[in-house]
């Protein structure tokens, strides 16, 4: 059995954008928990140019946009206003719904600016799937960052030893930014669920097998060890999968594909809860 499977992603076009997407894909659905994985950049957008993800609905999963580069301005039916910034947790728990918009800030869109980013989805746990929407945001300073052996990890969510993520999420998980310094190697132990990888700079292997920039590469069951020559950036996807299968259709993710046929003649009849400021919409 090879040490991993390399998973390269689909280009999408989001209105004025395009998207690398790893999952979901025939070849993989999910990893643990995440149901959606997306790369944005790095892109570069001129004077007057900007993203613009107009309003649009979720149910039954959380989201968080990670930032390298530049800012996106989050607004959503809770009435939160927020720029996402670099090293910064923005977690929006969907619940039984929610609706927001991501656009860029009108500083950055006047003077045209650089965006790298990635966006996940996780599916909330059944017992949680029908539960109010909330946001939580984590300042970067107040993030775990463990320093060992030549890695560097910033905890974005779940538990790593000793040390946890102060994002609130009720399921096992990993999701982790790794800085290895040349040389250096790092374990992924099984026991931290489903796995997998996503090379963002550098060289790195499992297993003798080198990495491929901008694809995921899937583990499968057993021990692995990630190393590195001259050094590399990453990000790890791990956790334990739902008990039940998700469903996705169009933003919605749920056990229950008759509670995703509700929230679509919701959104179409006007059902959910608008953001405040915005007049615009993403139809279904």
């Amino acid at each position: 059995m090879p040490p991993f499977t390399s998973l390269e992603g689909q280009k999408k076009h989001l209105g004025g954008f395009s998207v690398s997407r790893l999952i979901p894909q025939p070849a993989c659905r999910s990893i643990g928990p995440f149901v959606f994985f997306d790369a944005l950049g790095p892109a570069d957008f001129e004077s007057g140019q900007g993203i613009d993800v107009r309003p649009h609905p979720h149910i039954g999963l959380a989201t968080i946009t990670w930032l390298f580069e530049g800012a996106l301005t989050h607004r959503d039916s809770l009435g939160t206003v927020i720029d996402i910034t670099p090293g910064a947790v923005n977690w929006m728990h969907a619940g039984h719904g929610i609706t927001h918009s991501e656009r860029t800030p009108d500083d950055a869109r006047a003077s045209g600016h650089r965006i790298h980013a990635l966006q996940a989805w996780v599916a909330l746990p059944r017992s949680h799937e029908e539960t109010d929407p909330s946001f939580q945001h984590v300042a970067a300073a107040d993030l775990p960052v463990i320093t060992e052996g030549g890695a560097t990890i910033t905890l974005i969510a779940g538990t790593l030893g000793a040390h946890a993520s102060p994002v609130v999420y009720p399921h096992p998980i990993l999701y982790a930014h790794v800085r290895l310094e040349a040389g250096a190697s790092l374990e992924l132990p099984p026991e931290w669920g489903e796995r997998a990888v996503y090379l963002l700079s550098g060289d790195a292997g499992i297993g003798g097998q080198p990495l491929t920039p901008s694809a995921l590469a899937i583990l499968p069951q057993g021990p692995a060890t990630l190393s590195t020559a001259g050094g590399c950036q990453l990000m790890i996807l791990a956790g334990s999968p739902m008990a039940e299968p998700r469903h996705i259709e169009w933003n919605f993710v749920h056990h229950d594909k008759a509670a995703i046929a509700a929230a679509v003649a919701r959104w179409r009849e006007g059902g959910f809860p608008m953001v405040p400021g915005e007049t615009e919409f993403i139809p279904y």
